[in-house]
């Protein structure tokens, strides 16, 4: 692991409880997805060598940490979260020498390196699964096997052990003939869960990521970590199984039940999240565990990231996120301002004294947050829209996550047809929805998937104008495994690097002002004008310094709401302002007039 050479917090300033604190306190952690970051080969996917070419672009922009979703050896059933061998690097992105390089070069910038890490499933092209198929075998019981209901044939409609469906559409159990028995998915068929329960199993994962550790990752983002311990009765049966004494839930729309409640922090979460960390980090210094923590409540998250006990250095909550529909994702809703802001106030203040909060509103699983809540119809509306939502993030007190692309204000992909998605969730989800259990119009499910596809993170990164945006070269004989965004010419890194006003110049500054400023990374946090439709406006207090965050999230010119107001009554001057997405002299107009332009963000010091 590389030393980290980026400005670390006092350890008289209180972080998350722990003693000294930690170096990724005011760390800003930038998400890369390699398949659409940069290829090299021209094969038309990204590759470790172009994450490689582009570390001083990243070194530039002043992140710290490089998150790369899963490179492993991977049929690609779900673009790498299907892993065939936890200890290669799947050809599609290089080799495992290739990956040292990328670790050596990262290294030499301070840029530490996170791999994402999938240990609730594998693949099913896994060894361990192949070997799982054999009753004799020692991995029998690695994967959650059972028999066919009572009464029911194998394999036909009905004979599934229970009605869980799968959160990628379907029943969430496969029938394999060669063991005669049903394997469990939450996932793609093609991904099987592992069975935590045996402690075999947890051990070859331990090993595995001590394996990785001491090649030179930094750490892991454990991708649905939280769903690792499952519910059972006292004989070990799972809720709808025959005989279990756990009631399962009623059957929804689509014809299954839903498993998460019962797959989600589980009655063994906190005991396995405690081992690993005893088994693979204890005795190491400088890495950083990151939970995607689906079923996590903000109270929980404080239990979990609290270093006292031993387990996750902070998690992904999704509450902020999945709110904005009707039921399901499929039916977006508009932005309810009021209540994004007691969900943030929750996360925020669950971890007032202990624990920490992990920072964003875009990854490799969510639509381009300046297309979902801000505003991408002009490129005056999204160029302001896109540095107001990042500015009201990295004001939070956390660790924030850049999500490539995001520095720029890339928008969503605005796809059209069902043939130019990739996305293994939206393809099913149309098909179960629309063509199966006809529950959603072609064309309301169209609307929906355009909102809501992860495909819309995953179009290629927009480095210039040229024909594929410079992901890969103009006369590569393979096109982009995935359409590249059709405004790239106008949004791009060639044009906005040395452009002083763009998305990427703000978000240098606003990382750049995590580094310097502790009261951004550590300072007490309180939300104000809470139930405000338009505005979001919180204090940052440490010692005797305070700041005050204000950001019309709306389009129009907004007055400033009645505490907020307050605060800025005595006036503001220019030296007052800290950072602002219009200017300091236009900001300090506007909160004398007592509003805020469409779109105006700015925090002032008070």
């Amino acid at each position: 692991m590389t030393e980290f050479n980026r400005p670390t917090l006092p350890d008289a300033i209180r972080t998350n409880g722990a003693t000294p604190n930690p170096w990724w306190s005011n760390a800003v952690v930038y998400q890369i997805y390699p398949r659409s970051f940069q290829d090299t080969n021209g094969d038309g996917f990204g590759d470790l060598k172009g994450i490689t070419s582009r570390l001083d672009y990243l070194a530039d922009l002043g992140v710290d940490v490089l998150w790369l979703s899963p490179v492993y050896k991977s049929p690609q059933d779900d673009n790498g979260y299907d892993i065939s061998d936890y200890r290669d690097i799947d050809p599609l992105f290089g080799t495992l020498e290739d990956m040292d390089e990328l670790l050596a070069e990262a290294h030499k910038r301070g840029l530490k390196i996170v791999m994402d890490l999938v240990v609730n499933h594998t693949s099913d092209e896994h060894a361990w699964f192949e070997a799982s198929k054999s009753k004799g075998d020692p991995h029998a019981d690695w994967y959650w096997w059972r028999p066919a209901r009572p009464g029911h044939e194998p394999g036909t409609p009905g004979a599934e052990p229970n009605r869980w469906g799968s959160y990628f559409g379907g029943s969430a159990w496969e029938y394999c003939p060669e063991r005669g028995e049903y394997y469990f998915h939450q996932f793609s068929k093609k991904q099987p869960d592992l069975n935590w329960e045996n402690p075999d199993v947890r051990r070859a994962v331990y090993d595995m990521m001590n394996w990785w550790l001491d090649r030179g990752v930094d750490g892991f983002r454990m991708d649905v970590i939280t769903l690792i311990s499952k519910r059972t009765d006292s004989a070990g049966r799972l809720p709808g199984e025959y005989g279990s004494e756990l009631e399962d839930l009623p059957v929804g729309e689509e014809g299954y039940s839903n498993p998460n409640p019962f797959c989600a922090d589980g009655p063994r979460q906190d005991e396995f999240l405690a081992e690993m960390r005893r088994e693979v980090f204890d005795g190491r210094d400088g890495f950083l565990t990151v939970g995607e923590a689906p079923g996590i409540t903000a109270k929980r998250n404080e239990h979990i990231t609290d270093p006292a006990n031993g387990e996750l250095d902070m998690l992904f909550l999704f509450e902020h996120v999945d709110f904005d529909c009707e039921g399901v994702k499929w039916k977006p809703l508009p932005l309810n301002l009021p209540k994004l802001k007691s969900i943030m106030a929750g996360y925020q203040t669950a971890v007032a004294d202990a624990g920490w909060a992990s920072l964003f509103t875009g990854n490799h699983d969510q639509p381009r947050v300046v297309s979902r809540w801000g505003d991408d119809s002009s490129e005056e509306n999204r160029v302001r829209s896109a540095k107001a939502l990042g500015l009201m993030l990295h004001m939070h007190r956390g660790t924030p996550y850049v999500y490539q692309g995001e520095e720029l204000g890339m928008t969503d992909a605005h796809f059209t047809r069902l043939d130019q998605y990739r996305d293994l969730e939206s393809l099913n989800a149309y098909r179960q929805r629309v063509e199966e259990a006809k529950v959603q119009s072609p064309e309301s499910m169209m609307a929906g998937i355009a909102a809501r596809s992860r495909d819309n993170a995953r179009t290629p990164m927009q480095w210039d104008g040229s024909a594929y945006a410079g992901f890969t070269a103009p006369d590569a004989t393979s096109e982009p495994w995935i359409e590249v965004n059709s405004n790239h010419a106008a949004i791009n890194v060639a044009s906005e690097f040395d452009d002083p006003d763009s998305v990427y110049a703000f978000y240098k500054q606003l990382i750049a002002l995590r580094h310097e400023r502790p009261v951004i990374a550590a300072g007490d946090w309180e939300l104000i004008d809470a139930a405000d439709e338009h505005v979001y406006a919180f204090t940052r207090s440490l010692g005797k310094e305070r700041l005050l965050v204000v950001v019309n999230m709306s389009g129009r010119t907004v007055d400033l709401p009645h505490d907020t107001a307050g605060l800025v009554a005595m006036g503001v001057a220019e030296p007052d302002i800290v950072i602002t997405n219009y200017n300091a002299s236009h900001s300090v107009v506007s909160l004398a007039n007592g509003e805020l332009d469409p779109w105006e963000a700015v925090v002032i010091q008070l």
